[in-house]
């Protein structure tokens, strides 16, 4: 370990004011395509998990969105997110969790937890504030459906970003707009809100030093359930005992298999936004599924 450099020095003594603790030592960690990665060893003897942001002047909500998503999760009891310490629009500290190696029953405890964690539900469609997917704001203003959710919260303002950067194909654009034309038909039987993860892929997925699942980076609200299921299956790393498990628990509506690629479009159209049109391909074929 090296002791943070002076590009970084005013971040480590912030979070040793934060913390009560000097910064004495830090570890680059490798992970994330958005922010940078730290472990941090304090003078009290602790170590910790450091996230900061590679702008230099990130939205001030960004990490302290995630801090409520974390113990938001956190609250169902279901699946173990770290722990927060400390948050400030420059950093976020969390509990280190020190990797393991999968226990034998980790695919099934993940999909029985990730079905708890739906079940704890939410008090509506949205959240009680707006937090971010990756570096993207991410509105959670409610509605009184999951469709208009759907449509007006997640679909629509990634679709104009897409636009108004040039970087949406005219046939994605109309195949997009007919899926909102019908979102009402599409989105299966009604159910409550449930607690998503919100980003749920196996990036945001670590095995703790028990051998047990936890989740990590959410962006989260109260949403339907079979979102966090369609992002699973978007990027693969997810085991079919994952999902069996989680339907012992928690069984899906009928006609689930069918609105995979409906859940998909989201995360798919934030790629785009953030990644360019090396993702239109996926989304222009998820369409032609559903239109």
């Amino acid at each position: 370990m090296t002791v943070a450099g002076s590009v970084q020095g005013s971040v480590w003594a912030a979070v040793g004011q934060v913390v009560g603790a000097e910064v004495t030592a830090t570890r680059a960690l490798t992970g994330g395509d958005i922010n940078d990665a730290y472990a941090a060893d304090l003078s009290d003897g602790r170590e910790v998990f450091v996230k900061t942001s590679r702008d230099r002047h990130p939205p001030a909500e960004m990490f302290p969105t995630e801090a409520r998503g974390l113990r938001w999760l956190a609250a169902a009891g279901a699946l173990r997110t770290p722990e927060v310490i400390a948050t400030d629009p420059r950093f976020l500290v969390l509990e280190l969790i020190r990797a393991g190696t999968r226990a034998a029953a980790f695919d099934q405890d993940l999909g029985r937890g990730l079905a708890g964690l739906h079940q704890a539900g939410a008090p509506g469609f949205g959240l009680d504030h707006d937090n971010f997917i990756g570096p993207l704001a991410q509105s959670n203003r409610p509605a009184v459906s999951w469709a208009a959710f759907y449509a007006a919260a997640r679909i629509e303002p990634q679709l104009r970003r897409a636009v108004d950067a040039g970087a949406m194909s005219v046939k994605g654009e109309q195949g997009l707009r007919r899926v909102l034309a019908k979102m009402d038909d599409l989105v299966g039987p009604a159910e409550p809100p449930a607690r998503l993860h919100g980003d749920l892929w196996s990036g945001n997925l670590i095995c703790d030093q028990e051998g047990a699942p936890c989740l990590i980076d959410p962006a989260a609200y109260g949403g339907h359930r079979e979102v966090d299921l369609a992002m699973m299956r978007l990027f693969g790393g997810f085991s079919g005992s994952v999902f069996q498990a989680y339907e012992e628990v928690f069984p899906l509506a009928p006609g689930h298999r069918e609105r995979v690629r409906l859940y998909q479009l989201y995360p798919l159209l934030v790629h785009v936004n953030l990644f360019g049109g090396a993702y239109l391909g996926s989304l222009e074929s998820a369409l032609a599924v559903l239109v």
